[in-house]
C-alpha cells in the first residue's frame, strides 16, 4: 500500500476511533456534575456514571439524579442499591464495636465512601473501563479512600480526579458549569452535604476554621419535635431488630424507622474535629440521630451481658478497627479477623434497651435481658451477695494483692540498707 492510500485509510478510521471509556462515581452534586462536563467536553471521554445508594436517597431523588446525569452528557447511568450490603459488610461491625471516632463521630462518611468505592470498582471492572473517576478534592480523606480501593481491586486502571488535579474551588466549579449552560441549584451547593444510612455530614464555611457553628438552615433535618418520648430498641445478637415492638426483616429498616422518630428532635448533631489521613486537622458537622442512639443503647446492653474482659478487649480492638476503617483500610485482612471477634462477642447481646428522647439529647434509661449478668439472683451490688461470704473476700484480698505487697516490702527493705 502506497503512502497516499495509507493516509486515506488513517483519515477514514480517525473519526471512528473509540473514545476512552471512563466510569465516574456520581452523586449529582457540584463536584461530580463538574466532572461529567469536564471529562466529556474538555477531554472527549465516554463517561459512564454510577451512583451507589448507601441509604441517602429516595427513589424520586435517584430518578432526578439519573435525569441530571443524562442531561449533563453521560453515555450510561447506573444506580446501585447498596444499602443492605453496606450494613452487612461495614455498619454491622461498627455497631458491634461501638465505634466512635475521637469518641464523637460515628464514621458516617468514612464508612459510606468505602462501600461506594467497592461498588464503583466492581462497575468499572464489569464495563472493562479504561479509567475510573471520582470528584474528591486534594484536601480531604475521600481521595485516599477511593484511590486505595481502586489500586487494590482494579490495578492498572487509570484514576482520574479533575477537582484534585485542577485544584478547583467550589466557586470556580460553579462558574464553569454556568458557562456550559448547566442549570442546577447552585445556592444549595454552598454546603457540602453527604447523606447516608449511618448519618449525614455537613461542611461549609463555618467548619473551615477552628471556631464556628453551622446555622440552623444548614442542617438537613430541622427540629420540629418538643417534649419527651420513650423508645424501646430490641437487639438480637447485637443487631437492632425492633423498635417499640415493631419488628423488621433487616436492621437497615429498623435504623431508618428509628431515624424517622428521633431525627426531628435534633439528636446527634455535633461537629467532629479529627486528623485526616493526609496529616491535617479537619472539622465537619454531622447529624446522626439513629446511629448515636443505637451505638449508646447497644453499648449499654453489652455492659450488662458481657464479661469484664470481653468488654476490655472489644474496646481495644474497636479503637483500632474504627481508626483503620476511617483511613480507608477496609481491605486489610486484619479487619476480617477483628470482625470475627466482634461477631463471636455478640452471641449473648440480646435484649431490650429503653431510651428517652428529648430535643437535642437522649438518655438510656435501662435494659431488660435474659442474659443480664446483674441479675439479683447472685446478689446486689453494695448490699448483699449469695455467691460468697465475707471471709471468702478477706482471703481473696490477701491473695490478689500478694505480689504487689511483696514488691513494696522488698523496696522498703532495700531503701533501709
Amino acid at each position: 500500500m502506497d503512502q497516499a492510500a495509507t493516509d486515506l485509510k488513517n483519515v477514514a478510521t480517525a473519526g471512528t476511533a473509540q473514545k476512552r471509556k471512563i466510569v465516574l462515581g456520581f452523586s449529582g452534586g457540584l463536584d461530580t456534575s463538574f466532572c461529567v462536563k469536564y471529562l466529556t467536553i474538555d477531554k472527549g471521554y465516554e463517561v459512564h456514571s454510577v451512583i451507589v445508594n448507601t441509604g441517602g436517597f429516595t427513589p424520586e431523588e435517584l430518578k432526578t439524579i439519573e435525569q441530571h446525569a443524562y442531561t449533563l452528557g453521560v453515555t450510561t447511568h447506573t444506580t446501585v442499591d447498596a444499602v443492605k450490603d453496606y450494613y452487612d459488610t461495614i455498619i454491622k461491625f461498627l455497631v458491634f464495636g461501638n465505634c466512635l471516632k475521637n469518641n464523637t463521630y460515628p464514621l458516617s462518611v468514612s464508612a459510606e465512601r468505602l462501600s461506594q468505592a467497592l461498588h464503583i470498582a466492581a462497575h468499572a471492572k464489569a464495563l472493562d473501563a479504561d479509567g475510573v473517576a471520582h470528584g474528591s478534592t486534594g484536601a480531604g480523606n475521600d481521595q485516599v479512600r477511593f484511590d486505595m480501593i481502586f489500586h487494590i481491586l482494579i490495578p492498572g486502571v487509570e484514576i482520574i480526579t479533575p477537582i484534585r488535579d485542577l485544584k478547583l474551588s467550589r466557586e470556580q466549579e460553579i462558574t464553569y458549569l454556568k458557562e456550559k449552560g448547566v442549570e442546577m441549584n447552585f445556592a444549595k451547593a454552598v454546603y457540602s452535604i453527604n447523606k447516608g444510612l449511618w448519618g449525614t455530614s455537613v461542611g461549609g464555611v463555618e467548619t473551615l476554621k477552628s471556631k464556628g457553628v453551622l446555622p440552623e438552615e444548614a442542617w438537613p433535618t430541622q427540629v420540629t419535635k418538643t417534649g419527651t418520648e420513650e423508645v424501646k430498641l430490641g437487639f438480637v445478637k447485637g443487631e437492632l431488630k425492633s423498635v417499640n415492638d415493631k419488628s423488621f426483616d433487616h436492621p437497615t429498616e429498623a435504623i431508618q424507622y428509628l431515624q424517622s422518630i428521633a431525627g426531628a428532635y435534633g439528636i446527634g448533631r455535633d461537629i467532629h474535629v479529627g486528623d485526616t489521613i493526609i496529616g491535617i486537622k479537619g472539622r465537619v458537622g454531622f447529624e446522626a440521630a439513629a446511629p448515636m442512639i443505637i451505638l449508646k443503647a447497644h453499648h449499654a446492653l453489652e455492659k450488662h451481658v458481657l464479661t469484664k474482659w470481653q468488654l476490655n478487649w472489644k474496646d481495644q480492638l474497636a479503637l483500632f478497627y474504627g481508626n483503620w476503617l476511617h483511613e480507608g483500610q477496609i481491605m486489610d485482612p486484619v479487619m476480617r479477623d477483628i470482625e470475627a471477634f466482634f461477631e463471636s462477642s455478640q452471641q449473648t447481646v440480646t435484649g431490650d434497651v429503653f431510651v428517652q428522647l428529648n430535643p437535642y439529647r437522649f438518655q438510656v434509661i435501662g435494659i431488660e435481658s435474659a442474659n443480664d449478668l446483674m441479675s439479683d439472683k447472685f446478689g446486689k451490688y453494695g448490699e448483699m451477695n449469695t455467691g460468697f461470704t465475707g471471709e471468702d473476700v478477706r482471703g481473696f484480698s490477701k491473695i490478689f494483692c500478694n505480689q504487689t505487697s511483696i514488691y513494696h516490702k522488698v523496696k522498703e527493705a532495700n531503701n533501709g540498707q
